[in-house]
């Protein structure tokens, strides 16, 4: 056949063959040229090779520079990801753990930092790829100068024991009445309000005094710059008058102290004084540096004399800001409201907070559609040291969580989500492998009687509070067990969740919605709404109570001596007895006693005088006693008679 390419020129074709380079095969070279045998030798690849410089001298060039060994994580990388990177096993990973004092397994997930030490013991470098918040937030890194800084209002907290007027010097301060609207007269979340003296704005924080709201009163010290306490002269120093000092040490915050109660005949303030210096407030008239200020609540007396001391205090700390940067502030509070949706309230801590701003508060973000102070009036923007209402979020916050203003939505929504999903793996990151303690204390928890609370709160403070207290209800052998706990009335879908889960349906300070009313009707379920928080805490105490099984104790009622025995038919062996001492009945223990020793024990069946079958027989008396089960007994035998009575749980 013929040639098709015939008369065409031909191109060489050289081998595509595999050299395990991933590089084809050098072409041939003609005979006695480099690469032959008897040619000169090429130089190595990375090797260093030698070039004639100028006058023939030889200079040798420098090979490639060895690249530094990294490990790309993203924010967060569990302990298998991170040995794989490093190439080695998960074993050799977590003894490093341990040895850092770490236990972990090989799913759990670590933080940058830890990463870090354990790659820096394979000399390995651990370079962060993932989200940076500070590529979203204006002026992250940004020191205020101080041609930009004005002064400000001080931040104050009024705190103390619970029911030693606070609120009421508050609503002293304020010429309103708050105290009154107050459930129980105690202040159930924290409120914030401004005061002028004098030209100068004056922030207070009103901070609960029960117990159970330790955590708000931490939180108020922690975004406060003074903190007034509240000692009654008529109380003197209480339990959370020393929590109250310790958050605002802890915070490094200053204290002025306000006696209150001086109206009072007979009370004596240097008391006080002499309490409150062995907790390191000794007074200015001690020699010490703690203003102590003598007031009346109620009178409404020494109120001029304590704000002119929080001014003096501020005034030492000179408190500045610079109101033109971007806002940043702290969540005091949150709360559901119909019409308005998740509302925050927020204590403006640097910058100006602008209505139409982008803001983050934690994982909710959104743009300001509103800004209201505490009187209720719109405000177009928020000074430092301003609390405020801001609706527009897209959830409801947590108390505590940080405002930060962002340039856009985009923005905006991206970094909440981002912070969403850290939440969501850090909480991953804490498991840990159950341990031989950890079983015995599930098999434990598993023979606990539960009760199933469903819990609706007004505000968001509120709610956290309720739930720690909670937990630490202790009635031995029950535990409470929260299986909703939100802010907002009380729903359609609370109600089916009790219904289906025999919960009890608790509301703190919130309403039953209409669906929510007709459902329970329907059901059978009865939601339970309070506005004190002792209220609340005694009822589920109570089913609590009610959860444990009866426990009785053996009451001793006397001595019976068998004397004659006597063999009736239907009933059997009856012992013909004399009542020694106390009395006997019928249902009542008896032990056998014979020669000293307990031989039985049992409930008495039967008791008779005569023929009359009787209830009880007094000391003195003979009768006829007939043991349930027990036909062996012999004259001479005593018996030890005991009633059961249930005992009261404490």
């Amino acid at each position: 056949a013929a040639d098709p390419y015939a008369g065409r020129p031909r191109r060489r074709v050289e081998s595509t063959e595999d050299t395990g380079t991933g590089r084809r095969p050098a072409a041939r070279r003609p005979s006695g040229g480099p690469g032959r045998s008897g040619g000169a030798e090429m130089p190595r690849f990375g090797a260093k090779r030698k070039v004639l410089a100028k006058g023939g001298a030889q200079r040798t060039s420098p090979g490639p520079k060895a690249a530094k060994r990294k490990v790309r994580i993203d924010n967060l990388v569990s302990v298998g990801q991170l040995a794989h990177e490093l190439g080695v096993k998960a074993a050799v990973v977590i003894r490093h753990l341990m040895g850092l004092g770490k236990t972990a397994t090989i799913n759990e997930m670590l933080d940058m930092d830890t990463a870090a030490l354990i790659a820096a013991e394979f000399d390995y470098e651990v370079e962060n790829v993932g989200f940076q918040e500070g590529n979203y937030l204006p002026d992250a890194e940004t020191v205020e100068e101080e041609t930009g800084r004005v002064s400000r209002a001080p931040v104050v907290a009024v705190m103390g024991h619970v029911d030693h007027g606070k609120t009421t010097l508050l609503d002293a301060i304020r010429a309103s009445r708050v105290a009154s609207g107050e459930a129980g007269g105690i202040t159930q979340h924290i409120g914030a309000y401004q005061v002028e003296r004098n030209g100068q704005q004056i922030t207070f924080l009103d901070t609960p005094g029960h117990q159970a709201f330790s955590a708000m009163r931490a939180r108020g010290a922690g975004v406060t710059d003074i903190v007034v306490l509240v000692v009654a002269a008529d109380d003197g120093v209480q339990p959370q008058t020393e929590e109250a000092i310790s958050h605002a040490k802890a915070a490094g915050v200053p204290i002025v102290v306000a006696v209150n109660k001086m109206d009072k005949p007979g009370v004596n303030p240097d008391t006080i004084k002499q309490r409150l210096s062995e907790k390191e407030l000794v007074p200015e008239d001690w020699g010490g540096d703690t203003m102590f200020v003598p007031v009346s609540a109620l009178r409404q007396t020494g109120i001029d004399e304590l704000l002119e001391a929080i001014l003096l205090q501020a005034e030492v700390l000179d408190l500045k800001a610079n109101p033109e940067r971007a806002a940043e502030g702290t969540v005091i509070e949150a709360k559901m409201e119909r019409g308005r949706g998740p509302v925050a309230t927020v204590l403006i801590q640097k910058g100006t907070l602008n209505r139409g701003d982008y803001v983050v508060l934690g994982s909710a973000f959104g743009k300001v559609r509103a800004l209201v102070d505490y009187t209720g009036k719109r405000l177009k923007n928020a000074p430092p040291s301003t609390p405020v209402e801001l609706f527009g979020l897209s959830e409801l916050p947590e108390v505590g969580d940080k405002l930060a203003v962002v340039e856009n939505e985009k923005n905006a929504r991206a970094l909440a989500e981002h912070r969403a999903l850290e939440k969501r793996d850090t909480s991953m990151g804490t498991t840990r492998r159950r341990t031989a303690e950890d079983l015995f204390a599930a098999g434990k928890e598993e023979s606990l009687e539960k009760v199933h609370v469903i819990l609706k709160a007004d505000v968001q403070g509120s709610l956290e509070a309720l739930k720690g207290a909670l937990g630490n209800l202790d009635v031995g052998g029950t535990e409470v067990q929260i299986l909703h706990a939100a802010v907002g009335d009380i729903s359609e879908s609370d109600v089916n969740l009790a219904s289906a889960n025999g919960a009890l349906l608790l509301g703190f300070n919130v309403a039953v919605d209409a669906r929510g009313r007709s459902s329970a009707q329907e059901q059978g379920v009865e939601p339970e709404l309070f506005a004190v928080i002792y209220d609340l805490l005694d009822r589920v105490e109570r089913q609590l109570k009610g959860k444990l099984a009866p426990v009785f104790r053996s009451v001793r009622q006397g001595t019976v001596e068998v004397r004659l025995l006597f063999k009736i038919s239907k009933v059997g062996v009856v012992a013909g007895s004399y009542v020694l001492d106390g009395k006997v009945a019928r249902g009542n223990t008896a032990k056998v006693v014979r020669n000293g020793n307990t031989i039985w024990e049992g409930r008495i069946s039967a008791l008779m005088r005569f023929k009359d079958v009787v209830r009880d027989v007094a000391a003195g008396y003979e009768c006829g006693v007939s043991l349930d089960g027990w036909h062996d007994v012999a004259v001479g035998d005593l018996l030890e008679v005991y009633a059961q009575e249930q005992v009261a749980v404490s």
